[in-house]
Parts: structure tokens; C-alpha cells; sequence
């Protein structure tokens, strides 16, 4: 199996966390990066499996597919256990509804943020901040009862991980105002697969000079 990625890649380190929870052996491919040219030169592999040019691309013999949720799913069927989704219908239906959020109504307020790290005032920068304040207060109330946000560890804690990271970079960053999503954090934090990729793109992130938030700092 190979797993094509990139250094600051949120989908890419998705995908890898899962498959490093599951015990799966793995080739792993970082593509080309750096912040004058973005991720130029393109992967000819990532132009030929994904029409939209994006990392992450997941080739297993003669299966090629994109898209981290997608992947996720194939993971799950190719290595049932450790089961990263719930067993019961209803829980793993809340689980993937949840997954998909993280992608879909959380992160396009941090897309919103980039470019706009040295304006903070900026009136679209202000409302996706409140937006994201806003998610971050949903998801305390769903931990309320629960370590993890589908009451099992799930690819829903490992999207809203890597997301939540990238919000905390763009000036979106969690707040003691949501304590049981701060404690959710640490203890993904402590897990192996998540600290193996968490922690290379912190030090990556070191390596070309970038901040990286104060949850990363010991894995550096």
C-alpha cells in the first residue's frame, strides 16, 4: 500500500493516522512542497487518480483513490479491526456525520483565515473565528458525556484532530472556554499514531520557520 501525502497536508495526515492505528504497513510519499510554489511540480501518481489535483492518494495494488473520507471507508473494509468507526448502525451513522462536518462546516471557516494571519481585525476574519467558536461549543456539548466524540475512538476524532490543528494555526485556536474539548485534545494528543503524525508536521513547520501552537510544542 502506498499513501501519497504532503508535509502540511490535513487530509493526507488523516488518512495516515488511520492507517497507522490500524497496524497497516505502508509506503509513504510526500510530495513536493514549499511556500513560493506550493505543491509544484505535481505528483504525476496525484494527477492521474485525482481530477482535482489534491493529495491524498491511497494506491493498494491495482486500486487507486482519492479523497481522505473514501479512503477512510476502504481502510475499514480492507482492516476491520481495530474498528475506527462504531459497530451499531445509529452510532456509526452520528460518527460519520460528525467526520463529515469537520470537513465540510468546520474547515471552511478556516479556509476563510488564510491570508488573513497578519489582519486579524478583518471583518471575514473576525466572523469565521466566530463561526469556529461556535463549532467548538457544539462539539463540548457533544463530549459531555463521552471521551470521544462518537463515544468511541473514531476517524471522527481523527478528522476534527487534524482540523482543529489547523484552525489553532490560522488564529482559530480553542479556548478555555470548552474545557472537555481541550481534555478531548490531550488525549489525542497522548495517542501514538496521532503524536507520530502530528509531531512530523510540527517539525516541519519548525523547519521552515512557522509557529506551530502551544499543544504541539512537545513533539518537536
Amino acid at each position: 500500500m502506498k499513501i501519497i501525502s504532503g508535509p502540511l497536508s490535513m487530509f493526507g495526515a488523516k488518512v495516515e493516522i488511520a492507517a497507522r492505528e490500524k497496524g497497516i504497513d505502508f509506503e509513504l510519499v510526500m510530495v513536493p512542497f514549499s511556500q513560493q510554489r506550493g505543491y509544484e511540480p505535481r505528483n504525476p501518481d496525484v494527477l492521474r487518480v485525482n481530477p482535482k489535483r489534491q493529495v491524498p492518494v491511497l494506491m493498494d495494488g491495482d486500486l487507486e483513490i482519492f479523497d481522505s473520507t473514501q479512503i477512510f471507508e476502504y481502510l475499514e473494509d480492507a482492516r476491520p479491526a481495530p474498528a475506527l468507526w462504531p459497530a451499531q448502525p445509529k452510532a456509526r451513522a452520528r460518527a460519520r456525520q460528525l467526520e463529515h462536518c469537520s470537513d465540510e462546516v468546520y474547515f471552511p471557516h478556516i479556509i476563510r483565515l488564510m491570508g488573513l494571519e497578519e489582519t486579524p481585525d478583518d471583518p471575514v476574519a473576525q466572523a469565521a473565528r466566530h463561526e469556529a467558536a461556535q463549532y467548538y461549543r457544539r462539539m463540548e456539548r457533544v463530549l459531555a458525556d463521552r471521551e470521544f466524540l462518537a463515544q468511541t475512538y473514531s476517524y471522527a476524532d481523527i478528522a476534527f484532530y487534524m482540523a482543529q490543528l489547523v484552525g489553532a494555526r490560522k488564529g482559530a485556536p480553542m479556548t478555555k472556554e470548552t474545557p472537555s474539548l481541550l481534555a478531548w485534545r490531550d488525549r489525542m494528543t497522548e495517542r501514538a499514531a496521532v503524536r507520530n503524525v502530528a509531531g512530523t508536521m510540527a517539525r516541519y513547520l519548525v523547519s521552515i520557520g512557522e509557529a506551530i501552537p502551544d499543544f504541539l510544542q512537545e513533539l518537536v
